[in-house]
C-alpha cells in the first residue's frame, strides 16, 4: 500500500550500498520536476523508522527540488526480509553485482546468516552467493567507494583489473593505487584498459608518468604504439578491429540499458529477442575471449 511520508523521516543507512549514475540522475531530476515522483520509494519500517532500500535517486532528486513528502511502500518490518526481497527482484530493479554483494555481505556479517540460508532464501545456489561474498572481500573500502559513487566503472574493475590480480601482474595495494590515479577523470572503459596494460605490464618510465598524473601522455604513447604496429596480417587486423568495436558497444549498452526513457512495449519486445540471442552465445563467446586474453597475455 502506497502512503505519503515526510522525507525527513527516512533512514538512509543503505544509501552507500547503491550505485550512483550522474547522467541517469540528471534525467530523473528533470522528469520529477515536470511530473513528480511516479514510482514509490521502498523500504522497511523498523521501530517506527522508514529504512530506505530502493529509491535513493528519487530521494536525492526530491531533496534538490524541495519536495517535502514522497510516495512510499513498506516491504514489512523485518530488515532481513526487505533485503532478501530487494535482491530477489534485482533483475527488475537493475541491481548491479556489487550492490548485490554489499547487501549479501550485510546478511552474512551483520545479520549473522549462513551462506546456505542466504542461498535458500534467495532461491540461488551457494556458489552464486559465495562468488559475491568473495568479490566484496577482495575489494578494499577505497575501491568500493570509488565504484559505488560512480568515480570508477565497476565494469573496468570486474573485467580488466581483476584479471591482472589473477595473472599475478598486480596485488590489491597496486590496484588501489591505480584506481586512485584514474578515478573521476572521465575516462572510457577502453582508455582505462589501455592505461592499465601500460601501468602493470609496461616500462617503469610509463608507470612513473602515470603516477605523476600524465594520463594524456600515457594514452598518446599507447595510441602511437598501436598505430605504428605494422606486423599484423589482415586476419589479425580484422580481429583487433572487431574487439575494439565490441568493447565500444558493450560500454554503450551497459549504460544505455539503464536509461529511464526505456519504456515502450515495442522496445522491450525487440530488445528481449535481441538480448536473448546474445545471451545464447555468451558462454561460447566469453570462453573464446578469455582464451584469447590468456594466450595474448603470455606474449
Amino acid at each position: 500500500m502506497i502512503e505519503n511520508i515526510e522525507i525527513s523521516t527516512i533512514d538512509l543507512r543503505y544509501q552507500n550500498y547503491r550505485m550512483r549514475y550522474e547522467g541517469v540522475e540528471r534525467n530523473l531530476l528533470v522528469s520529477i520536476s515536470e511530473q513528480g515522483i511516479r514510482d514509490a520509494l521502498e523500504g522497511v519500517d523498523v521501530q517506527g523508522v522508514h529504512i530506505l532500500l530502493n529509491g535513493f535517486k528519487r530521494y536525492r532528486c526530491a531533496q534538490k527540488l524541495g519536495i517535502g513528502t514522497v510516495p512510499y511502500v513498506s516491504l514489512g518490518n523485518d530488515e532481513v526480509f526487505g533485503i532478501i526481497q530487494l535482491i530477489r527482484i534485482s533483475n527488475a530493479k537493475s541491481l548491479s553485482i556489487l550492490e548485490q554483494a554489499k547487501l549479501i555481505n550485510d546478511l552474512r556479517k551483520v545479520h549473522k546468516m549462513y551462506v546456505a540460508d542466504i542461498a535458500a532464501r534467495l532461491e540461488r545456489s551457494k556458489g552464486w552467493v559465495s562468488m559475491r561474498l568473495r568479490l566484496i572481500d577482495e575489494m578494499s573500502e577505497n575501491v568500493r567507494e570509488k565504484i559505488l559513487t560512480g568515480k570508477f566503472p565497476a565494469y573496468s574493475y570486474m573485467y580488466t583489473l581483476r584479471q591482472f590480480i589473477r595473472m599475478n601482474y598486480a596485488d590489491k595495494p597496486q590496484i588501489d593505487e591505480f584506481i586512485n590515479i584514474v578515478a573521476g577523470k572521465g575516462l572510457s572503459f577502453r582508455q582505462i584498459e589501455q592505461l592499465a596494460h601500460g601501468y602493470f605490464r609496461g616500462s617503469e618510465e610509463f608507470r612513473m608518468q602515470i603516477k605523476s598524473g600524465n594520463l594524456v601522455w600515457g594514452l598518446n604513447r599507447l595510441r602511437e604504439a598501436f598505430k605504428n604496429s605494422t606486423d599484423c596480417n589482415e586476419v589479425e587486423k580484422g580481429i583487433l578491429k572487431d574487439l575494439e568495436i565490441i568493447g565500444k558497444y558493450m560500454q554503450k549498452v551497459s549504460y544505455g540499458s539503464k536509461h529511464p526513457n526505456l519504456k515502450s512495449n515495442s522496445f522491450f519486445a525487440q530488445a528481449n529477442i535481441l538480448a536473448g540471442g546474445i545471451l545464447s552465445q555468451k558462454n561460447t563467446f566469453f570462453k573464446a575471449v578469455e582464451e584469447l586474453y590468456d594466450r595474448s597475455g603470455k606474449t
